[in-house]
C-alpha cells in the first residue's frame, strides 16, 4: 500500500512516499481502508518534531503521518464486537491516516451516519472534538458568557465560533486580514477585529464596557498570549491550546495575578477523549449539527498522496482559510 512517512524531522521535503505491506488488525483494533485524511497543524508539528518527547502524544520516528481520517472497515481484530467489516468510521489522535490502510483502536473509531459524506467526516472529528471540549468542558460557555477566539478563520476557530454561539455566548474574534475577518463574521462572531499588534484589546474592552471577556481561546502562543491576558476580565480564563507562533518560555505566574487573578490552562485533546463514551458523545453532537445544518465546516483544498508536500507548505504558511483534506482513494 502507498503511505507518506517521515524518517527524520524537518520541512515538507522530509515527506517520503513509501510502499508498505497492508497491516493486520491486531486484537481490539480495526483495519480501515482510508478514503480521506484530514490535514492538521498536528501533522505539521509531528513532521517538525514537536512531539519528539511528548508523553501525551508519543509518536516517534519513523512514522506514517496523518492523525485523523475516515474510511470503511476492512477487517476487525480479535475481541472487537462494536464494529464489523463495511462500517463507515472516522477517528482522530491515531497516527497513520496518510496511507491506503490504517489500523485504528476500535474504541477510538466512531461510526459515521450514512447521510454524512466521508470527506466531511474526515475533516470534522479533530477540529469538532477540539472545539467541543473547549466550548463545553473547559470554557463552560452559555448565556451571559463572552469569549474571544483568536485565529478565528482557521479550522478550529470557525467551529469554536459556531459552538459558542449555539451555547448562547457572545463571541469576539481576531484575524490577520479583512478577508479572514469576513469568514469569522459569516460563522457568527459578534465582533471581529484584526490583531493589529495587540491593539485588538482596546476594541474588545470597549465592546465589553471595559470589563474584558470571560474566556480567551488562544492557539497562537508567543506573540499573543500576554495581549490575551489584557483582553480578559478579572478572574477570567485564558485557554492556550496551541502555539503556532512559538512557545512562551518566560512566563512568571505573578503575571496572572497582576493581570487580574487570571486562570491559565493548557489543555490537550487526548485528555478529553478518555473513553469510547466520551468520544461518542462529542461525535454525536458534531455529526448531528453537521446534518441539521447548524454547523458548517468547509473543505479548503483537496490533495492526494502525490502532492501532500504542497498541502503541508500551504497549511504551514497559513495560506488556507478552512480545512484541507487528503483524498486517499478517490484520486
Amino acid at each position: 500500500m502507498k503511505t507518506i512517512q517521515i524518517h527524520r524531522y524537518g520541512g515538507p521535503e522530509v515527506l517520503q512516499r513509501i510502499d508498505a505491506p497492508v497491516p493486520v488488525a491486531a486484537p481490539g483494533t480495526l483495519l480501515v481502508r482510508v478514503h480521506h485524511a484530514g490535514i492538521n497543524f498536528m501533522d505539521i508539528h509531528t513532521r517538525q518534531g514537536k512531539y519528539e518527547t511528548s508523553r501525551t502524544y508519543p509518536v516517534r520516528l519513523p512514522c506514517t503521518l496523518g492523525m485523523e481520517g475516515a474510511g470503511v472497515v476492512a477487517a476487525v481484530g480479535k475481541g472487537v464486537t462494536t464494529h464489523q467489516p463495511g462500517d463507515r468510521v472516522a477517528w482522530c489522535i491515531v497516527w497513520g491516516s496518510y496511507a491506503e490502510y490504517a489500523v485504528v483502536p476500535a474504541w477510538q473509531a466512531v461510526k459515521v451516519p450514512d447521510a454524512l459524506p466521508l470527506d466531511l467526516a474526515a475533516v470534522s472529528v479533530f477540529q469538532g472534538y477540539t472545539a467541543h471540549y473547549l466550548a463545553h468542558d473547559v470554557g463552560q460557555l452559555g448565556p451571559g458568557k463572552s469569549c474571544l477566539v483568536h485565529a478565528a478563520s482557521g479550522g478550529i476557530g470557525q467551529v469554536l465560533i459556531q459552538l459558542a454561539k449555539r451555547s448562547g455566548a457572545r463571541v469576539f474574534a481576531t484575524t490577520s486580514s479583512a478577508d479572514k475577518a469576513a469568514v469569522a463574521r459569516e460563522r457568527g462572531a459578534d465582533l471581529v477585529v484584526l490583531y493589529d499588534q495587540g491593539r485588538f484589546v482596546e476594541a474588545v474592552r470597549e465592546a465589553t464596557g471595559g470589563q474584558g471577556v470571560d474566556v480567551v481561546y488562544d492557539s497562537i502562543g508567543k506573540t499573543s498570549l500576554r495581549d490575551s491576558f489584557r483582553a480578559a476580565r478579572s478572574r477570567g480564563l485564558i485557554v492556550n491550546y496551541g502555539n503556532v507562533s512559538g512557545s512562551v518560555k518566560d512566563l512568571d505566574p505573578l503575571e496572572l495575578g497582576e493581570s487580574g487573578s487570571l486562570f491559565l490552562t493548557r489543555p490537550r485533546l487526548a485528555d478529553h477523549l478518555r473513553d469510547a463514551a466520551e468520544i461518542r458523545r462529542r461525535a454525536d453532537d458534531i455529526f448531528g449539527a453537521l446534518l441539521d445544518g447548524s454547523l458548517k465546516i468547509s473543505i479548503a483544498g483537496r490533495y492526494t498522496l502525490d502532492n501532500v508536500e504542497e498541502a503541508h507548505a500551504a497549511f504551514e504558511e497559513r495560506r488556507m482559510v478552512g480545512k484541507p483534506v487528503l483524498d486517499i482513494i478517490n484520486r
